[in-house]
């Protein structure tokens, strides 16, 4: 019967939360579908602590979207995906984080969460990174060479946006730890958690975007001629430059958000070993 009460719960509160964003025109229907697809299996399979921290992540993210939306308008024009998520970006953006709490349910281990906090640090710094980065007054510069890019080309990176990154994996490391106090479960010190969320967003963020810079599928634009994710811009078919073509944007976010929860187990590890070997 308890078991079943999670389920309903989680269906109840993801579905108003989805509801609320795709009235806001932040998700698509099929995005609110994910949404709620998502929310529910892990409020019902995890706990208070893994819901709440994806909920942080979705609506802080969905605040910073809305933030200057004109004055983004015309960089996020050659993005792939923008502010209104389509299931694609839901799953890209939480699938790994589900799994990992499919998998504790399953084989309960610390490191599960801690590998949790590192992805969804990564998600969350990246998404900051693009939406406050996105109003900074400072030329993007490409990550690979250093070399002025336009806003909005992928792989570009401003200083607002890297200190965005880091904001935005703290934030998901002080959200976790204090969910976890909810929870009851103790254990994990604030400073690890913090120090994996930052770990997992500073590396799932400059991670994406240097496979943006270098292997996401690339085009150009032939009516104005800036590079693009998107396969029509300016109303006209866009011609493909570089990258591979099934490495889009979806793909870079997956595999960033691997990235940043792989380190932040290591890190955590690291951390857990140096502090025994000086006591």
């Amino acid at each position: 019967m308890n078991h079943m009460i999670g389920w309903i719960v989680g269906l109840i509160c993801s579905s108003v939360i989805a509801g609320a964003a795709y009235m806001k025109k932040s998700l698509t229907m099929s995005g609110a579908s994910g949404a709620i697809l998502l929310g529910t299996t892990m409020y019902a399979l995890g706990s208070i602590a893994w819901y709440g921290v994806l909920i942080a992540f979705f609506v802080s993210s969905t605040l910073l979207t809305k933030l200057k939306q004109q004055r983004k308008t015309a960089a996020e024009s050659g993005y792939a995906k923008s502010g209104n998520r389509d299931m694609g970006q839901v799953a890209a953006n939480g699938g790994i984080g589900l799994l990992l709490c499919i998998f504790n349910a399953c084989w309960p281990h610390p490191y599960w969460w801690i590998a949790f906090i590192g992805v969804m640090g990564a998600v969350t710094a990246d998404t900051w990174a693009t939406e406050i980065g996105g109003l900074s007054r400072s030329t993007p510069r490409s990550i690979l060479n250093g070399r002025k890019v336009a806003p909005g080309t992928s792989g570009g990176i401003t200083g607002l946006g890297v200190a965005a990154s880091a904001l935005g994996g703290l934030f998901i490391g002080l959200i976790g730890w204090l969910f976890l106090q909810v929870d009851d479960v103790g254990g994990i010190n604030l400073g690890y958690v913090l120090l994996v969320g930052l770990t997992g967003g500073l590396v799932g963020s400059l991670g994406d975007s240097l496979m943006g810079a270098s292997i996401q599928v690339m085009y150009r634009c032939k009516a104005c001629g800036r590079d693009v994710e998107t396969k029509n811009h300016c109303n006209h078919p866009t011609e493909k430059i570089r990258g591979l073509q099934w490495f889009n944007n979806d793909t870079v976010n997956i595999i960033a958000s691997i990235l940043g929860g792989a380190l932040a187990v290591r890190i955590y590890k690291s951390a857990i070993e140096l502090i025994d070997l000086l006591r």
